[in-house]
Order: C-alpha cells, then structure tokens, then sequence
C-alpha cells in the first residue's frame, strides 16, 4: 500500500476520517496477513515508510504505525503518506542468536 491520505474530506469531520483512515490500514494488513506464506517463510513482516504533508518519507516501526498517524492529526497536518509492504519474515535459529551475543 502507497497512499496519501488527507484528513479533511467533504462530508466527514476530521476525526471521524481519521477512525476511517485506521481501519482501512487495519484491514490492508489483515488481508495481507491471511496471503498464504511462501515455502519456508516464517511469517510476513512489514516495511512501512511515513510523512507528513510534503516531507520526505521516513521509515518507521510497524508498531508506530497508529501513532504517527495520531501525531499528524494532532498537529493538524491536511495529509499525510503512508508506504506498507509486506516482506518475507524469517525467525532466528537458537544458533544464530548464540553468536550474535557472542560478537
């Protein structure tokens, strides 16, 4: 997903729109966690990129995700772009974690 969301729509108070913004996201990341995993995938892991009005975009958490979007309503920003695409997630083995500790 590669979208510019605006805050101020025709018809809806800002935050009306901003609870409407939250569920399409929610529901673009539901669906793309439901897509059956490739062959020796762990589970699917999420890049997301964020900014505000005309800044350039910043990568950022998948957990901030609400709270950036929160950020940008409160300090009254009209939109704001947000990139999520899902990536291929692998789990670290219990090796692969004993010589990261090591190093």
């Amino acid at each position: 997903m590669k979208k510019t969301f605006k805050f101020n729509v025709e018809n809806k108070t800002p935050a009306r729109q901003l609870d409407s913004i939250k569920y399409e996201i929610r529901k673009y990341i539901k669906r793309e966690k439901r897509k059956p995993l490739p062959e020796g995938v762990d589970f699917w892991k999420f890049e997301c990129q964020f900014a505000k009005g005309n800044e350039e975009p910043r990568a950022i958490e998948f957990l901030d995700i609400t709270k950036c979007i929160d950020e940008a309503f409160n300090e009254n920003s009209e939109t704001f772009y947000m990139e999520i695409i899902a990536t291929k997630g692998y789990k670290k083995t219990v090796q692969e974690q004993s010589v990261q500790e090591e190093s």
